[in-house]
């Protein structure tokens, strides 16, 4: 049995989801691990002055949120996977025309990619440079990459320069490497209240201490960023102001100029993920366009062009490009050469913007369906977004929805999953329109879906 005590000076509400929040906590940051037995309920009554009901609560609640597990006589256990790893698995990134429609992941299909790709491969075969390609790389032989990557990132409105390029493998290496140059453990790191929760499961493995920053529909509040600097006095904030994952928001230049303006006041650096940037049709500049002295502007061609096309880029201030190619040293040593040869390839000829105005349009005709299949529904999304954070009935409530949406053949995020503080979650699900390849498939999903909150939920799917 584990010795675990929650710490709940620092939390507010009801005692038992006081206690809910910081399992959910404890699991996400590694304190408690898969398999790990919780105190038995009575014991934690005990020492936490409380009753036994209110620690029988925390306990059904955080099981809800699917932390824990309960077996018959045995005890209470860490779940072995997280709803997030499990929706990450090997098996569940297959895209399958059979078995549960897959609302969880964000990837689009690489399907149209296929014939591009052999002509690539093709034309490859006669490069008179082709060995160096599975070689290591020197500094003089990524020019041409970085000056493609320097290009693409251009069209989202920022200037940008290859000399202030990095180039990783993929977007979310990249949000590794910048933690890695900035951060160091006991550190804070502001976040939107809402966030992508790979970065919270980083944060937990650097040991780090993340903060949640309020937003709105605009995203994050420039007074509470603000409030924020006072309070913990962070040096780095990390954010996604285009299409933000979960809620679709995207800031406006004059929110943009303001989380700058705080930013320079406080001498806060920013990590600026644009990894779905390049699918609106319209976008403000990144905030890196207003406070380019002190952001890390992460973007990647997974979004854009392929998914497992493992090509990212960073821009940053000059003064941080060594460490930045330090931090990929260490994790990688380098981003593989040939995938960095095809995507500057199709950058050059025309065929990243084809694929990219593809994936725009695939994604404009699925929240279209979208639209009309929940339209009576509250939801927010973007029309050129690859997901839509959907407001449940107040008789619905997340962990509850997405038990019932898998019975039925859907998989779906809760909002919980991408909240610092679990307990203070939306009552919202995520429901991403990309993964699936067939449209009747998205179809049937939405369906499902929208049959399902006109529904009373039934409470006798949560019993563990």
């Amino acid at each position: 049995m584990t010795k675990w005590l929650p710490a709940l000076d620092s939390k507010a509400g009801p005692k038992y989801l006081q206690i809910a929040e910081a399992i959910g906590e404890s699991v996400t940051s590694g304190i408690l691990s898969a398999r790990d037995r919780l105190p038995p309920q009575r014991e934690l009554a005990y020492q936490l002055d409380v009753s036994l009901n209110t620690v029988s609560r925390a306990y059904a609640e955080a099981a809800k949120k699917g932390f824990l597990c309960g077996e018959v006589g045995r005890g209470t256990y860490v779940r072995t996977t997280s709803p997030l790893a499990e929706s990450a698995s090997a098996a569940n990134m297959i895209r399958s025309e059979r078995g549960l429609i897959n609302f969880a992941l964000n990837l689009p299909s690489a399907a149209d990619s296929a014939a591009v790709l052999a002509r690539t491969l093709e034309t490859l075969t006669g490069s008179p440079s082709l060995s160096s390609f599975l070689d290591y790389q020197a500094d003089g032989d990524l020019t041409r990459h970085l000056e493609a990557g320097a290009t693409w990132i251009r069209r989202t409105g920022l200037r940008a320069s290859s000399d202030a390029l990095v180039l990783t493998n993929g977007a979310q290496h990249g949000l590794l490497v910048a933690l890695l140059s900035l951060m160091r453990p006991g550190d804070v790191l502001l976040t939107e209240a809402a966030t992508y929760a790979p970065v919270m499961a980083l944060a937990a493995h650097f040991g780090l201490k993340l903060f949640p920053v309020p937003i709105d529909e605009k995203g994050l509040l420039p007074d509470a960023l603000d409030s924020a600097c006072r309070k913990t006095a962070a040096t780095t904030l990390y954010c996604l102001p285009t299409l933000h994952t979960p809620t679709t928001s995207t800031m406006t230049v004059e929110r943009r100029e303001e989380i700058a303006d705080v930013a320079r006041k406080f001498g806060l650096c920013i990590i600026e993920d644009d990894v779905f940037g390049f699918l609106p049709q319209n976008r403000p500049p990144p905030v890196a366009h207003y406070a380019p002295e002190r952001t890390i502007y992460v973007s990647s061609v997974s979004k854009s062009l392929a998914p497992g096309l493992r090509v990212g880029y960073l821009h940053a201030p000059k003064k941080m490009i060594r460490q930045l190619h330090s931090a990929v040293n260490l994790s990688c040593w380098m981003p593989p050469p040939l995938m960095a040869e095809i995507a500057s390839i199709w950058i050059e000829d025309g065929t990243a913007e084809f694929l990219n105005d593809r994936r725009r349009v695939e994604a404009m005709f699925r929240q279209q369906t979208a639209r009309r299949i929940l339209g009576r529904h509250a939801f927010q999304a973007d029309p050129c977004g690859m997901h839509l954070w959907l407001h449940l009935p107040a008789h619905w409530r997340p962990e509850l929805f997405r038990i019932s949406a898998e019975k039925r053949g859907v998989k779906l995020m809760t909002a919980d999953v991408f909240s610092v503080a679990p307990s203070r979650a939306a009552n919202a699900v995520r429901l991403c329109l990309s993964h699936e390849v067939s449209r009747e498939r998205v179809v049937r999903g939405l369906d499902i879906v929208a049959n399902l909150l006109d529904e009373q939920g039934d409470a006798s799917a949560l019993i563990v």
